[in-house]
């Protein structure tokens, strides 16, 4: 899966990934390198705290799916 990630430099120097497609998918770091780091760490626990959503939202005669998704 890819995700597009925005740089920008914040007020106190750090550069702050941002992920828009995920709502709060929000990192920063002190270089490039540090903050897509972060920034990967924040959307593998955005994707997995939604997974656990999903699980226990859904019916409980749902059947669960996983689909790969590539560009």
């Amino acid at each position: 899966m890819r995700l597009a990630v925005v740089l920008e430099k914040g007020e106190d120097g750090y550069l702050v990934a941002e992920c828009p497609t995920l709502p709060g998918g929000v990192s920063q770091g002190r270089a490039e390198e540090e903050a897509l780091r972060n920034i990967r760490e924040a959307i593998l626990g955005w994707l997995e705290v939604e997974r656990e959503k999903v699980a226990e939202e859904a019916p409980k005669d749902a059947v669960l799916c996983h689909v790969k998704v590539s560009l």
